[in-house]
């Protein structure tokens, strides 16, 4: 049987504030992510709407910075396509305008190249002898890392896939 331990509860909206203000500082959080936190540490809906403007207020929280921050790292780190960094802000509730903002300042050749980076990657990897099999490997492959389709065409097309 799993032993479950739960998040402590904090009642006094005060010292939820400074809690969540050392929560924010140690990376970049959404808005919504406090707002769970808070909740899983017994806070009433009152007190946390007021501790989210509070955090607002202080810069501890900002959802564009926030946003920004998340898809320069899922791109750089990770390799994730603009598609799978669009779906995972969505998740975490940043505004379709936000998201369109921070997509927007991923370089396109960046963009490009890391693409090619990856469908070579994942070429040298796989084993398939059939030419048809392995293109379709690669753009499944390159799909689930949240690229275009028509992007990881024109790579594959340009590699002579």
């Amino acid at each position: 049987m799993e032993n479950q331990t739960s998040a402590p509860k904090i009642t006094d909206p005060k010292m939820a504030l400074q809690k969540a203000e050392q929560y924010c500082a140690y990376q970049e959080r959404a808005q919504q992510e406090v707002r769970n936190k808070l909740y899983d540490w017994g806070l009433w809906p009152d007190a946390i709407e007021q501790i989210i403007a509070n955090l607002i207020e202080g810069n501890f929280l900002n959802e564009e910075r926030f946003a920004r921050q998340y898809a320069k790292g899922k791109f750089s780190q990770k390799g994730w396509g603009r598609i799978k960094i669009k779906q995972a802000l969505k998740f975490k509730r940043i505004p379709e305008k936000l998201i369109q903002k921070a997509l927007k300042e991923i370089d396109g050749d960046d963009y490009t190249k890391r693409l090619s980076q990856i469908i070579q990657k994942k070429e040298a990897v796989l084993d398939e002898k059939d030419a048809y099999k392995k293109r379709y490997k690669l753009q499944q492959y390159a799909l689930s890392r949240g690229f275009e389709n028509d992007l990881i065409a024109d790579i594959l097309n340009n590699s002579h896939l």
